[in-house]
């Protein structure tokens, strides 16, 4: 806890140079880009509606009573930001070790940095998912707003506490192995394939179903479709569950990090 409290105290310390890697990363993202930020909002609209002309039309795959729709987009939504941010905090310390290897600059601001933007996208991508919550579906498929979206936000926090541990471990790792840059793209396709986002967890055997639930991935986006698709809350175990694995998470990150980052400057 005493390294999060450093990052905490560090971040508001630099919370100026965040702002500006934050903003740098929004002028190369849409640097010569016609729709610009709107990009943000189309993207996962596009992939949602390839993804459920394949899965509900040529697969013929259907959730009885359930929005298909908005159960594909809240896991798209959420996944695409784990994926995105975790890959682009991998490369964040070796990308800019020429600015690091110049002045004194917290090394982790740079992972956090990516975490953060890809974070403002993924808000971005809330508002056509709320579109499609609020004019798909009919009758029993019908989602309804409720005061228990209260709680999104905290699933979300936990969410990006989590990515940002999983993004500090690997911006550690790909200095010392830049194979990594690699094997993750390996292991987050198996990662997106097991964690239900286009399919719901029923159609897994009933011995492996334990197995699949282990995945915090799927215990985030599960907890966010208890409230959206169906109007329950997740409960209160699950919820501290989230915490645990959020904040456990990112300690463990933060402390890879801080025990190998004055070992970056032999490897970059």
């Amino acid at each position: 806890m005493k390294v999060i409290k450093n990052i905490i105290s560090n971040f508001k310390r630099y919370s100026f140079l965040m702002k500006q890697l934050i903003l740098r990363d929004f002028k190369v993202k849409y640097k010569r880009s016609v729709l610009g930020i709107v990009w943000s909002l189309l993207y996962p609209v596009l992939m949602m509606l390839v993804m459920a002309m394949v899965f509900s039309q040529m697969f013929r795959y259907n959730m009885e009573g359930v929005n298909y729709l908005v159960y594909l987009m809240t896991g798209l939504v959420m996944f695409n930001y784990f994926s995105e941010a975790t890959n682009s905090a991998m490369t964040s310390v070796v990308t800019n070790f020429s600015l690091i290897n110049k002045v004194y600059i917290p090394k982790y601001i740079f992972p956090i940095a990516k975490a953060l933007f890809v974070g403002i996208n993924f808000l971005l991508t809330l508002i056509p998912l709320l579109v499609i919550i609020l004019i798909t579906g009919s009758g029993e498929t019908k989602c309804v707003i409720n005061l228990w979206y209260l709680l999104l936000p905290y699933i979300f926090v936990c969410l990006l506490f989590f990515t940002m541990g999983i993004g500090l471990f690997l911006s550690t790792v790909s200095v010392f192995l830049r194979d990594m840059f690699y094997i993750y793209g390996i292991i987050i396709t198996i990662w997106n394939y097991v964690t239900p986002i286009f399919y719901d967890i029923s159609i897994i055997p009933l011995a492996l179903q334990p197995i699949f639930k282990l995945n915090p991935l799927y215990i985030f986006i599960n907890g966010a479709r208890s409230i959206i698709l169906y109007g329950t809350p997740p409960s209160f175990l699950e919820l501290g569950v989230m915490l645990l694995i959020g904040v456990g998470t990112l300690a463990i990150g933060s402390l890879v990090f801080k025990k190998n980052q004055d070992k970056f400057i032999y490897y970059v």
